[in-house]
């Protein structure tokens, strides 16, 4: 939702806007649901899930809103959605209960803030950019510039959730009282079944990606952009499971 920010309906079309916040809106059910029947045993309090239902409700007044064409309606709505919505992943990580992280001199909650944020920044504009690539099957004399954006936005998230991971690493190295190397051997080996994969489909494959999207972006070639932002979306996706894993098994967000 906070990557429409960057496009706009006046120009587009509101039936991008439609799919775009229906599908939000679905997915935001989806993790309510599964938080109603399997409630988290690692969150303190509900203020997370009632921030998400509001967004979520939101998101649904805002997608009716969008089809009415009241495009200044909706902008208002549409920050009121990513307000509520980034306050929801924000204390959802404030909750984590402090026990279940590796101890890191104060920093534990707020490099879960950070890293949760930006895991959402990644999954929302690669997920979001490969459905608009579709867009210019709908629309064919769509301007490239729109695509170009998103690929912009999507590679600014990629970057920041890579840094959020070194970020990681360098609190690691100053406030934790087991070396470093211990630290390494354990997540390289004992964690290995987690890490590398981690370390591949979170890092090295987007980088690879991301490069070649901008080129065939460059190049004008939409279905060809299409298709390696459909490799991206299950690599990030990959790679943020992997991330949860080593959360739970090595108590740090990676």
């Amino acid at each position: 939702m906070l990557c429409l920010f960057f496009i706009s309906p006046r120009v587009i079309g509101n039936s991008f806007f439609k799919f775009a916040s229906l599908t939000s809106a679905i997915l935001m059910g989806v993790v309510i649901g599964f938080d109603f029947m399997f409630s988290s045993p690692v969150r303190e309090g509900n203020l997370p899930v009632i921030l998400l239902f509001i967004s979520a409700l939101l998101t649904v007044v805002y997608n009716r809103v969008m089809d009415a064409k009241k495009y200044q309606v909706a902008f208002g709505l549409l920050i009121a959605v990513c307000t509520t919505g980034l306050w929801a992943i924000v204390t959802d990580s404030t909750h984590f209960k402090y026990q279940r992280l590796m101890q890191l001199g104060g920093w534990e909650h707020p490099l879960l803030v950070v890293g949760n944020l930006a895991a959402a920044a990644v999954l929302g504009s690669v997920m979001l950019t490969m459905v608009f690539g579709h867009w210019y099957l709908v629309i064919p004399g769509l301007s490239i510039t729109h695509l170009a954006r998103l690929t912009k936005v999507l590679i600014g998230a990629i970057l920041l959730r890579i840094g959020t991971i070194a970020l990681t690493f360098a609190i690691m190295d100053l406030k934790q009282t087991i070396p470093m190397g211990r630290i390494m051997e354990d997540l390289m080996f004992s964690q290995g079944l987690f890490f590398w994969p981690r370390v591949l489909f979170g890092v090295i494959v987007p980088i690879v990606l991301s490069a070649m999207i901008w080129n065939t972006v460059k190049l004008k070639h939409t279905q060809a952009a299409t298709g390696l932002l459909y490799l991206a979306v299950v690599a990030i996706l990959f790679a943020e499971f992997f991330s949860k894993f080593l959360l739970f098994t090595s108590r740090v967000a990676l």
